[in-house]
């Protein structure tokens, strides 16, 4: 246990006060977006989106657990908090809550299944249960099947009206905020230091006497939770709760978000998260063909920036994002 003890008490407060500097600044300029003449709706779609990647970033760049699954725990909070506040008349507080909970609860359901087989065969069971929950929101009543759950109400949080595109996104900015620092504290913590060494060498960790199973599912219900804050706050933010959001479609986006942005990173998947849907907003008119050049950027990614923008950037400036 010496050996990822001596890496947690190594001196790095210096580094983390420059990152937490920096991201200060990214959090401060985001303020200002809005008085750019950006789409607030456009700019809040992006947020969620960045705070999903990062939650998938928990799982896949710092526990090495691969999962096509992920598209689940956004789409389940999604629905969740639109029925809770559309149907059974909960406030957005407290829907944003409930979604977030049943997103918690259904992934610590998948991840007691899927951790007990690795690599390959990980990806493989979270995917087919991805798809299990995919086909239940088709079928079932209160989701709208094709259509979709329509028309979730906004209402008010701290005396705030959210119906002001505006004052929504601040309050989306707090909570892409609040997730982000959740991963950022996580992942300097002892405990992320723990998924770090799992990642790296699984067995040596369980050599060290640690309880692998228990800090991998940890690790996916935090995920899964944070994947449905996204998916509760981009339903608040369209008014809409639909079957793309739980597709696999959307877990296999999640995945080259990341890997555009850099995986391993902290701010990389914001990075990819921003490409992705800039280039997808841009290329609209290409219809079907947008997917084709996301395939094509994506090899052009693999081949040349191998680490991903932000690894590649942090590589040449020799610091840590």
């Amino acid at each position: 246990m010496n050996a990822i003890t001596s890496t947690m008490s190594q001196p790095r407060a210096p580094g983390r006060r420059a990152q937490l500097f920096g991201y200060l600044l990214l959090a401060a300029a985001a303020a200002l977006l809005p008085f750019l003449g950006l789409y607030p709706i456009f700019l809040m779609k992006i947020l969620c989106y960045a705070l999903f990647a990062c939650a998938f970033n928990l799982l896949l760049g710092f526990t090495g657990l691969l999962s096509f699954g992920h598209a689940a725990f956004m789409g389940t909070a999604g629905y969740a908090a639109g029925h809770a506040m559309k149907i059974w008349g909960f406030s957005t507080g407290l829907g944003l809550l409930y979604g977030v909970a049943v997103a918690a609860v259904l992934g610590l359901v998948m991840g007691s299944l899927a951790i007990r087989r690795s690599g390959i065969y990980f990806a493989m069971i979270t995917l087919a249960l991805s798809q299990m929950v995919y086909f239940y929101y088709l079928q079932a009543p209160f989701t709208g099947g094709e259509d979709g759950l329509q028309r979730i109400p906004r209402g008010e949080l701290f005396g705030l009206n959210l119906s002001n595109d505006f004052v929504l996104y601040y309050v989306v900015l707090a909570i892409f905020l609040f997730g982000f620092w959740v991963i950022w504290r996580t992942v300097h913590s002892p405990f992320g230091q723990v998924l770090k060494a799992v990642r790296e060498n699984e067995p040596r960790a369980i050599s060290l006497g640690y309880d692998v199973d228990r800090y991998k599912l940890l690790a996916f219900v935090l995920s899964a939770a944070l994947a449905g804050t996204a998916g509760a706050t981009k339903a608040i933010v369209l008014q809409l709760a639909s079957l793309t959001d739980v597709h696999w479609t959307m877990s296999g986006e999640v995945v080259l978000m990341t890997l555009v942005g850099g995986l391993g990173t902290v701010f990389g998947p914001v990075v990819g998260a921003f490409v992705i849907i800039v280039m997808q907003n841009e290329l609209a008119h290409f219809g079907q063909w947008v997917q084709v050049i996301q395939g094509v950027i994506f090899v052009i990614c693999v081949l040349l920036f191998r680490r991903g923008i932000v690894g590649e950037i942090a590589a040449l400036l020799r610091i840590r994002l």
